[in-house]
């Protein structure tokens, strides 16, 4: 079984020491194994879903999610994350990166002061950096990383020209898309995929885990 498994939209689920870890948790359908860890990047519906993580965690599943969102989850060992920071859980080490819109036209979708996160996971001795909700920022720039798991979808975060300049920006084995099929549906996703494969060094595509079956 992969280390990431990939269950659609921004969702994630990655393993490491006997933990399962999962990001951004949304639709789960098949994918509802028992969550050890769940980090959430921001508060937004399709990445804090109260209703998905119920039916992964329990009272010893540790959460963590950004400052403003705390009271928000009522299950779980909830902990408050802010950016630039590090944390372990159960065995497992990962520090936070900010995530926020710089581009105009969508400020106002993901605000630098909020103070909401992507996260950098250490998996099997190698590092995921899962991006959230986000533009190309200048904390990206000389980011070193495994694998870069980076939204492409355009409207709400970096459309798939600018993820491919954030990936060509840092240090990475492996570039991966993703928050881009509900936004852009089957042809545009492809269109997508394939622009990103073509701009973006040492890119491939993570095959899901389950069908994305909604839209914006």
């Amino acid at each position: 079984m992969d280390v990431i498994e990939w269950i659609g939209h921004a969702s994630f689920i990655f393993r490491t020491n006997g933990q399962v870890i999962y990001v951004d948790p949304f639709r789960l359908t098949t994918a509802v194994e028992h969550a050890d860890i769940i980090l959430i990047t921001h508060p937004h519906f399709d990445h804090m879903s109260v209703d998905d993580i119920k039916k992964i965690a329990d009272e010893n599943t540790e959460i963590f999610i950004p400052e403003d969102s705390v009271s928000k989850i009522p299950i779980g060992k909830v902990r408050a994350v802010k950016p630039n920071s590090k944390y372990a859980s159960n065995g497992v080490n990962f520090n936070t990166v900010p995530a926020y819109n710089n581009v105009k036209e969508r400020l106002d979708k993901h605000p630098k002061k909020n103070g909401w996160v992507g996260y950098i996971v250490e998996v099997e001795g190698k590092k995921i950096y899962h991006a959230g909700d986000t533009d190309f920022i200048d904390e990206m720039k000389g980011l070193k990383a495994d694998t870069a798991l980076l939204p492409i979808g355009g409207t709400y975060t970096m459309d798939v020209e600018q993820a491919s300049d954030a990936a060509n920006a840092m240090e990475l084995n492996r570039a991966v898309p993703m928050h881009y099929k509900a936004l852009l549906g089957k042809e545009g996703a492809a269109v997508a995929e394939k622009k990103f494969l073509q701009r973006a060094r040492n890119s491939s595509i993570i095959k899901q885990i389950q069908e994305e079956s909604f839209s914006f």
